[in-house]
C-alpha cells in the first residue's frame, strides 16, 4: 500500500515520529504551516509531497527501472500542482490542515488520471483514519488539543484564549432558519483547523472554510459560509471605521448598521474615495432605511465576490458592509434627483433585494470621485496613423475605469494597399490589432478585472483570413492577439453566397470605402459594383474566394480558438431605431450592444439586469412586479448618462445625444425551474417570448414616462420610434429585405396604445434593451447567468475570487422530496459530470427538468433567443453549447441563427472530457477544468472540417465573460 502524505512523518521514520524540515517559501516569502492532527503546527515541506507520491506510485507500479522513470517524470509536476492548489485560497493566513494536503494529493492523482494510484491512496487513508479513531476511543483523556487550551494571536502580537463560546454562537447564528444544515458539523470541522497561536484572521476564516466543504452535501451551506464570512467582514469593517477593535454578531447589526453608515461615508470621503457630496445627503434618513436582514440573502460566491472586488477599501481594510455598499451605489445614482433621499432609498431597495442589479462599472464607481458608470464603449477606427493611435489611446482611457470595448477596424486598409504619403504598401490591420491587444493587457482596470476589448472586421475585408487566425497558438507571434476578443461582422449578402455556394470577393476598404456604411439592398448593389471593377482589373487589392470555403474556415477557427464570434451586420442595422443618425459598425465586447459609431461619436451603453427568478411564481410571471421593477430600473439607468464621468469627449457627445441604455435579464434558467418548465421544450421558448414581451413593453413605457418628465432624447426626430415602429415592428424590415423570415409574430399586450404614446410623447432613450452576460452580478444575486442554461448540476466554478462548489438547489429540493438525495447521489453526480441523465434512479421528469448545457440540443437556445430578439432594440449575449461538435452541426447551427433573425452570437462552448472530480474530498474546493480539449466528429462534405481543435473554456477565470 502507498504511504499517505503526512507532515507528521519524516522521510525515513515511521509515520508516528516527527522531524523538523526546512520551510517551503511561498509566493510572498512567508512560510506555510501545517496543522497536525494533534493540534500542533509545523512548517510545510514540499519535499514530503514528492516522497509520499513516489512511494504511492511505486507501491502500485512496482520498482522496475521503467516504472521508476515514469514515476520520476510524473511526480515533479504533480507536486507543483498540489503546491499551487494549496496556496490558491489561503486567505489572510498561511496555514492549512494536514488532511487538506492529502486531499490535494488525491485530487491531483485523479486529475492526472492515475486512477489506480489514487484508489490505493484513498483506501490507505481510510484504513489509517479507522485506526486513529479506534486508538482515540481507547485513550482517555484524548491526546488532542481542545479548543479551551488554544490561544489566539492578536494583530499586535498579544495572545488571548480562544473564545469558544463566541465561535459556537456565530456558527449557530449562521445556521438559523436554514433547512438541512447542522451547526455541530460546522463546529466540528472548524475545530479541526484550529491550532494554538492561530491568528485572528485565520480564526475568522476557519468556520467559513469548514462550512464550504459541506455545500456539495447540502446547498444551504452556501448561505452558512456567506454568513460566517460576514462575521469576518463585520470585524474588519467596524474595527477600521470606528478606530477600535469591534466584533459584532448579525443580531447586533440591527442597531449597529445605523450608527456605522455615516462613519462609513465619512471614512470614504476622508480617504478621497467617495464624492464629498454624499455627506450632504440626509444620512440619518438613509441609515434608518438600511435592512440588515438582507445581509443573510447572500450565497457564498456572491459575498466573496463583493468582498474581493467591489467593497471599497482603505489601506487594505474594507470599509463597506453589504447594505452600506448598495446604499452608496444608490446615493451616487440619485445625486441629481430632486428628492434624492427618497430616490436613493428606492434604488437601494431594488438592488439590495436582488430584484435588479446594476452593472459592474456602476457598482464599482457610483458615488466615487470618478463615477465612470457605463459598461460598454464602441468605437470606429480611422484609416490613418493619427486615427489608429487615437483609437488605441481611447481604448486605454475607456478601459481604465472598467469599460468593455468594441472596436470597428473595418475602415483600416488591408495588406498591400497603397499608402500615398510614403508611396509604400500597407501592412494591413493585423499589426495594429496586436498593439490594441497589448494595450488591453497593460490597462487592467486597477487589478479589479482584466482589460477587455473585442475587434470587429467585416467579412469582405481583404485581411479577413489573417483576422481569423489571430487567436491561434501557432504562427508568427507578431500577428497573434491571444488576449483580445475578435468577431466577424457578417453582411447578409455573404450568407446568401454561402447558401448559393457562390464566390466572394475580398476588398481593401481604401478602394471601397462606402461599403462600410451600407447594409441591406444598398450594400448588395454597391458590392456587386466593386466585384465588377475587380473582375476588370480596376481594383489594386482584391482576392476572390469561394464563400463556402471562407464560411468553413470561420467556423473552424471559431471552434478551434473560440474566435472570431459570428455577428450579423444587416439585422443590427435594419432594425436599429437610429438608422437616421448613423450606422452600426460593430457590437461590443459581449455582443449585446448595437449602437451607431462614427469619427465624432463613441457609442456608450449603460447596463443593468432584472432578476427574472424574483419575478415569477409557479403560476407564471408577476407582471405588476415586473412593471414596478422596470420603471425604477429605467430611471436609474437614465441617471447614469447624466452623472457619468466621461474619459473621452466623443463618448459624452454620443451618450447625451442618444441616451441609450440596456436593460437585460438574468436568472432565466431559475425562472424556468420555479415554473417547472424544461429548457428543451416549446413551453420554454414560449416563456422566453412572453417574458421578454412584458419586459420590453414596460421598458418602452417607462422611457415614455421619463420623456414626459425630462424630455425626449435629442435625436428622437426621424428615428423608428418617431415613426411608430417599435422593435417588434422592425422585424418586418428584415423580412422585407430577405424576402421573408420564419418566426412566430404572436403578441399578447396592448402594443397599439403604447405605439401611439411613443409616437406622440417620444422616448427618453434611443435604445432601452440589451441582454448582457451578467456573469458577476448574477453571482452576487445567486442566480443563473443571463439566459444561460444550467452548466452542470454539481460542479466547481472558478473566477477571480477563487473556486466555489455550485449545486443546483432546485434539483436537490426535488430529490429530497422523493427521498433520493444522499451521499450516493452526490457521488453519482460527480461521476456523471453533474448530469442526472445517466443516473438510473432519477425519474425521467427530473431528467428533463434538469438537463445540462451540453446535453441540450443548441437549437432550443437559438429558438428561444429568436423569440426574445423580436422584442429587443439591441441584442443579447447568446452562448451556444455543443457537446460533440462537427462541421455539419456548426454549419446548421449558425445558419439557423442567421435565418431566425438573430443579430449576434457570443461564445461557442464545447467539450469532450469535462469532469468534476470523482472522489469525495472534504476540506477542499479545488479548481476544476470545466471544459477541456474537444475533438470534433467527422464533418460533412459541405461543412467545415474540425480536427484537433478546442473551444473557449466555459469557466475560465481569465475570461471577461466569466467575470
Amino acid at each position: 500500500m502507498p504511504l499517505p502524505l503526512s507532515h507528521e512523518a519524516s522521510v525515513t521514520a515511521p509515520p508516528t515520529q516527527l522531524q523538523a524540515e526546512p520551510p517551503m517559501a511561498s509566493a510572498n516569502e512567508l512560510p506555510l504551516q501545517i496543522i497536525r492532527r494533534n493540534g500542533t503546527v509545523s512548517r510545510f515541506d514540499a519535499a514530503k509531497i514528492s516522497i509520499a507520491m513516489t512511494k504511492a506510485f511505486l507501491a502500485v507500479e512496482g520498482h522496475t527501472a521503467a516504472a521508476s522513470r515514469r514515476v520520476h517524470e510524473n511526480v515533479a509536476q504533480l507536486t507543483a500542482d498540489v503546491g499551487a492548489a494549496l496556496t490558491r485560497r489561503l486567505g489572510d493566513g498561511r496555514t492549512f490542515h494536514i488532511e487538506d494536503v492529502q486531499d490535494q494529493v488525491e485530487l491531483a492523482l485523479m486529475r492526472s488520471e492515475h486512477h489506480k494510484v489514487a484508489r490505493a491512496y484513498v483506501l490507505y487513508r481510510e484504513e489509517r483514519a479507522r485506526e486513529r479513531a479506534e486508538k482515540q476511543a481507547a485513550t482517555i483523556p484524548s491526546a488532542a488539543v481542545t479548543a479551551s487550551t488554544l490561544n489566539v494571536v492578536l494583530p499586535g502580537g498579544a495572545r488571548t484564549p480562544l473564545d469558544g463560546a463566541r465561535l459556537s454562537l456565530i456558527i449557530d447564528e449562521a445556521c438559523v432558519g436554514l433547512d438541512g444544515v447542522n451547526a455541530a458539523a460546522v463546529l466540528t470541522e472548524t475545530r479541526r483547523n484550529l491550532y494554538d497561536g492561530i491568528s485572528l484572521d485565520e480564526l475568522a476564516l476557519a468556520p467559513v472554510m469548514a462550512a464550504r466543504t459541506l455545500i456539495e452535501q447540502e446547498p444551504n451551506y452556501t448561505y452558512v459560509s456567506a454568513r460566517l464570512l460576514l462575521d469576518k467582514l463585520r470585524r474588519e469593517v467596524l474595527s477600521f471605521v470606528h478606530k477600535t477593535p469591534v466584533s459584532a454578531s448579525q443580531a447586533d447589526m440591527a442597531t449597529r448598521y445605523a450608527e456605522y453608515f455615516p462613519a462609513c461615508i465619512a471614512t470614504g470621503i476622508a480617504a478621497e474615495l467617495l464624492d464629498p457630496e454624499l455627506a450632504r445627503f440626509d444620512l440619518a434618513r438613509l441609515s434608518a432605511a438600511l435592512k440588515p436582514e438582507r445581509d443573510l440573502s447572500f450565497q457564498f460566491l456572491g459575498l466573496q465576490t463583493l468582498y474581493d472586488r467591489y467593497f471599497l477599501h482603505v489601506q487594505g481594510a474594507r470599509i463597506e458592509l453589504p447594505q452600506a455598499f448598495f446604499m452608496r451605489v444608490a446615493m451616487g445614482l440619485a445625486a441629481r434627483e430632486i428628492d434624492r433621499e427618497a430616490r436613493a432609498i428606492e434604488f437601494y431597495d431594488l438592488m439590495s433585494s436582488f430584484d435588479f442589479m446594476a452593472s459592474t462599472p456602476t457598482l464599482f464607481n457610483s458615488g466615487t470621485l470618478r463615477p465612470q458608470l457605463s459598461s460598454c464603449f464602441l468605437t470606429t477606427v480611422a484609416d490613418d496613423l493619427d486615427g489608429i493611435f487615437k483609437a488605441i489611446k481611447d481604448n486605454a482611457l475607456l478601459a481604465k475605469y472598467s469599460g468593455g470595448l468594441g472596436n470597428d477596424w473595418t475602415p483600416v486598409r488591408g495588406l498591400g494597399a497603397h499608402i500615398k504619403g510614403t508611396n509604400g504598401e500597407s501592412q494591413g490591420v493585423i499589426p495594429f490589432l496586436k498593439v490594441a491587444n497589448d494595450t488591453a493587457i497593460a490597462v487592467n482596470q486597477g487589478g479589479k478585472r482584466k482589460g477587455a476589448v473585442c475587434g470587429y472586421l467585416e467579412t469582405w475585408h481583404v485581411d479577413i483570413e489573417e483576422f481569423l487566425d489571430l487567436r491561434k497558438n501557432t504562427g508568427d507571434e507578431r500577428r497573434r492577439t491571444h488576449d483580445m476578443n475578435t468577431a466577424n461582422w457578417v453582411p447578409d449578402l455573404f450568407m446568401q453566397r454561402v447558401e448559393q455556394d457562390g464566390d466572394w470577393t475580398l476588398l481593401s476598404p481604401d478602394e471601397a470605402p462606402d461599403l462600410h456604411d451600407l447594409y441591406g439592398n444598398a450594400f448588395a448593389e454597391r458590392y456587386a459594383h466593386y466585384e465588377t471593377k475587380a473582375a476588370k482589373g480596376e481594383m489594386r487589392v482584391f482576392k476572390k474566394v469561394r464563400a463556402l470555403d471562407l464560411w468553413r474556415r470561420m467556423l473552424t477557427m471559431l471552434f478551434e480558438t473560440g474566435h472570431p464570434w459570428i455577428t450579423f451586420k444587416d439585422p443590427c442595422n435594419l432594425r436599429s431605431p437610429q438608422q437616421h443618425a448613423g450606422v452600426i459598425h460593430s457590437s461590443n465586447l459581449c455582443t449585446e450592444i448595437t449602437l451607431n459609431t462614427s469619427a465624432d461619436e463613441v457609442a456608450v451603453c449603460n447596463l443593468g439586469s432584472v432578476n427574472l427568478r424574483n419575478h415569477v411564481t409557479q403560476a407564471g410571471l408577476d407582471q405588476d412586479k415586473i412593471r414596478r421593477t422596470v420603471r425604477v430600473a429605467l430611471r436609474m439607468l437614465d441617471n447614469v448618462i447624466d452623472i457619468n464621468f466621461y474619459t473621452v469627449p466623443e463618448a459624452r457627445r454620443s451618450n447625451l445625444r442618444h441616451r441609450p441604455i440596456g436593460l437585460g435579464i438574468m436568472g432565466f434558467q431559475d425562472a424556468l425551474h420555479v415554473q417547472r418548465i424544461a429548457l428543451a421544450s416549446d413551453a420554454a421558448v414560449t416563456f422566453a417570448d412572453r417574458s421578454m414581451e412584458v419586459i420590453s413593453f414596460h421598458a418602452i413605457s417607462a422611457s415614455v414616462e421619463l420623456a414626459v418628465e425630462r424630455g425626449r432624447y435629442p435625436s428622437f426626430d426621424g428615428s423608428l420610434w418617431s415613426k411608430g415602429v417599435l422593435p417588434v415592428d422592425s422585424l418586418e424590415l428584415v423580412a422585407d429585405v430577405r424576402g421573408g423570415m420564419e418566426l412566430d409574430r404572436t403578441t399578447s399586450l396592448d402594443w397599439a396604445d403604447l405605439r401611439q404614446r411613443v409616437t406622440v410623447t417620444g422616448m427618453r432613450n434611443s435604445n432601452v434593451m440589451a441582454i448582457a452576460p451578467t456573469a458577476t452580478i448574477s453571482n452576487i444575486c445567486g442566480v443563473a447567468q443571463s439566459i444561460e442554461p444550467n452548466y452542470q448540476n454539481l460542479y466547481v466554478k472558478s473566477n477571480m475570487s477563487g473556486d466555489f462548489t455550485i449545486v443546483n438547489d432546485f434539483l436537490v429540493r426535488d430529490l429530497k422530496a422523493r427521498g433520493l438525495w444522499d451521499e450516493v447521489m452526490v457521488s453519482d453526480l460527480k461521476y456523471f459530470d453533474g448530469s442526472v441523465g445517466q443516473i438510473d434512479r432519477v425519474p425521467d421528469d427530473l431528467k428533463a427538468l434538469y438537463v445540462t448545457a451540453f446535453e441540450l440540443d443548441a437549437t432550443w437556445l437559438i429558438e428561444a433567443a429568436a423569440r426574445r430578439q423580436k422584442w429587443i432594440d439591441q441584442s443579447q449575449s447568446l452562448n451556444l453549447y455543443i457537446a460533440n461538435p462537427s462541421g455539419r452541426k456548426l454549419d446548421a447551427l449558425y445558419r439557423l441563427a442567421w435565418k431566425r433573425g438573430l443579430k449576434t452570437t457570443y461564445y461557442l462552448r464545447s467539450r469532450s472530457a469535462t469532469h468534476v472530480e470523482k472522489s469525495t474530498l472534504k476540506g477542499t474546493d479545488g479548481k476544476l477544468n470545466a471544459v477541456s480539449a474537444a475533438r470534433a466528429d467527422t464533418a460533412a462534405a459541405t461543412a467545415p472540417d474540425l480536427t484537433d481543435v478546442i473551444a473557449c473554456a466555459i469557466d475560465n477565470p481569465e475570461c471577461e465573460a466569466c467575470q
